[in-house]
């Protein structure tokens, strides 16, 4: 008998994406993406961070201050640097997978590269204009999002060699 226990393919991806945000250098928000074929492949990942070139320890973190001096100007988001990381795959027909609902930068990307579905974990900013930018393009362009409800769902991962 099989194990009953397994990750569904929603949690699976999700959890690629979660796993990818750990790469982020950003103190305050973490977030990663993982784009999937119809066909349940990884077609990219990505996480928000620094354009190739720009250094971590050089380019500013910062949430508040001079706009030139926050990491609003510097910072990729996760969709976007998961679409540029795709290395010319076709995303027609795709899938992303992300912790926070996109923004309408990238939510312009998503539309473009035809994603056509967004699973997401939060919606916390959904009174913003810029997410309800985000979700009119997107309604628009006949991009569907839905909300992955998991009740605080946890993988724990181990790199323990002995509990492999």
């Amino acid at each position: 008998m099989k194990r009953q226990d397994y990750l569904s393919w929603d949690e699976y991806f999700m959890g690629v994406a979660l796993l990818s945000a750990k790469r982020s250098k950003d103190p305050s928000t973490q977030v990663g993406a993982c784009i999937v074929s119809p066909q349940n492949r990884v077609v990219s990942v990505g996480y928000n961070g620094l354009p190739f070139g720009c250094s971590d320890d050089v380019f500013p973190w910062a949430r508040e201050g001079d706009f030139l001096d926050t990491k609003y100007p510097y910072v990729c988001h996760a969709e976007l640097n998961a679409i540029l990381n795709s290395a010319g795959q076709s995303m027609q027909g795709c899938r992303i997978y992300v912790p926070l609902f996109p923004c309408n930068e990238c939510s312009k990307a998503i539309i473009q590269v035809g994603i056509k579905e967004i699973i997401y974990l939060s919606d916390k900013y959904a009174e913003t204009d810029i997410v309800k930018a985000s979700k009119r393009m997107l309604d628009a362009a006949g991009v569907s999002y839905r909300a992955l409800c998991q009740d605080g769902f946890e993988v724990c991962l181990s790199f323990d060699p002995g509990k492999v």
